[in-house]
């Protein structure tokens, strides 16, 4: 994945930077495709939809950030990882190991995952910084910690271990 942006002249004349991200994944399809990939090409087309649908959500249509990007594609692989669960909880293996192979599609273009000993060390971090005690402090740490784990880690796992730490 090689990073890099292009530019043109958008309304009223101001320069456009384009994602770098989004170029990634547009070049990438194009190789998925002439690679005959299917899995690929169904994944990176599935996800370039989603990041264009977000562009236009909203009153005005933009241009997305590779941050804003990264989310996109961590509810999407959030999505594949969840359908599998219940696919393979139905008894539908093939469907699962489909969503599966999805989400590991999507995840090559995600930050690396933070390990639990890393996670731990930055509830830690954010627990001391934001001074909070007790379980009811728990936004409070979600506020500080958030930024800091932004795409390295799935919310329900940041808040299960926000939680574990200040019960006890």
């Amino acid at each position: 994945m090689v990073p890099h942006s292009s530019c043109w002249r958008g309304e009223h004349g101001k320069m456009v930077v384009m994602s770098s991200l989004k170029d990634t994944l547009k070049a990438d399809l194009t190789t998925a495709m002439k690679a005959r990939d299917e899995i690929r090409t169904r994944t990176i087309r599935m996800a370039l939809a989603a990041v264009s649908t977000e562009e236009v959500a909203g009153k005005a249509a933009r241009q997305l950030s590779d941050d804003e990007i990264v989310k996109v594609l961590t509810r999407e692989a959030k999505k594949r990882r969840e359908a599998s669960e219940a696919f393979a909880g139905a008894g539908r293996a093939e469907q699962a190991r489909a969503e599966l192979d999805e989400q590991a599609v999507l995840e090559e273009y995600l930050p690396a995952q933070l390990s639990d000993e890393e996670l731990d060390a930055l509830v830690q971090e954010a627990i001391t910084e934001s001074g909070a005690e007790g379980p009811k402090a728990m936004g409070q740490v979600m506020k500080v910690l958030n930024p800091k784990v932004a795409g390295r880690a799935e919310g329900g796992r940041v808040a299960q271990a926000v939680r574990a730490r200040l019960a006890g």
